[in-house]
């Protein structure tokens, strides 16, 4: 069994998270994205490239609910944790950079 620490963990809790985001549950789903992105700092490390989604999935609820300046930080975190562990042309880091070029153009 996985302890409640686990990045395994985590990963279930942000698609949780992701299932009530689509929904339109953001007051559900915030908390989620949330202890899903604590798991991950603890257990995974602060520049893990999957904890860079977790917090870009915490931006985009944010953003879905005008919540523009909460959201910026955590795209550029996002960002950075991705261009550091990924590496500046990764495919992944198109989405968070489309992400944050959205927000600016909100």
């Amino acid at each position: 069994s996985l302890g409640p620490d686990h990045p395994e963990l985590a990963k279930w809790i942000n698609n949780l998270g992701l299932l009530f985001s689509d929904q339109g549950k953001y007051d559900e789903a915030e908390p989620l994205y949330k202890r899903a992105i604590a798991i991950g700092e603890a257990s995974l490390g602060p520049d893990h490239p999957e904890l860079a989604k977790w917090i870009n999935n915490l931006g985009l609820l944010f953003s879905d609910q005008g919540k523009y300046d909460e959201a910026e930080p955590l795209y550029k975190r996002a960002i950075a944790i991705g261009e550091a562990s990924l590496g500046p042309d990764h495919p992944h880091l198109a989405r968070m950079r489309k992400n944050l070029d959205n927000l600016r153009r909100a």
